[in-house]
């Protein structure tokens, strides 16, 4: 008998598979956001705010329209999730700053992942330290914008 050899996956074959766990990652974080009230959109800026960034640079990050970052800071400010602060270099331009408010939120929707957290549990500490490689190696080529 003849042993058969696996063909590797195709690139589309990966990238299905790429776009499946990312939807379904994307899927479990908006459920998540929403137990605090909030927004996949507002989650994700919320998430993207790791220091002061600019409203024109959270419209780059988010994929969209700078008129649109306006209203989703503003719902955020409401809350007491974030606040809007002159740039020490340029006053013309106002960053967006987490409080520690809305770092809590953001842990916490992050925590309440559980169908990620349930995936990546299937998986020992030596895949996940293979998987975080491939995928680091990945990132550059994706983050690339044309």
């Amino acid at each position: 008998m003849t042993a058969i050899t696996p063909q590797p996956p195709t690139k589309a074959q990966l990238l299905e598979l790429v776009a499946a766990l990312g939807t379904a990652q994307w899927q479990d974080f908006a459920a998540a956001a929403a137990r605090h009230g909030l927004t996949s959109v507002q989650a994700k800026l919320l998430a993207q705010l790791k220091g002061p960034v600019p409203m024109r640079g959270l419209a780059t990050l988010l994929v969209c329209d700078a008129s649109n970052v306006t209203g989703i800071v503003d719902r955020l400010e409401s809350r007491g999730l974030v606040r809007r602060e002159p740039d020490p270099r340029d006053r013309r331009v106002k960053n967006v700053v987490a409080t520690d408010e809305g770092l809590e939120t953001i842990r916490r929707v992050r925590a309440e992942m559980q169908a990620t957290h349930s995936a990546l549990d299937a998986l020992d500490e030596e895949e996940r330290t293979a998987l975080y490689g491939l995928l680091e190696r990945l990132r550059p080529g994706m983050e690339r914008r044309a």
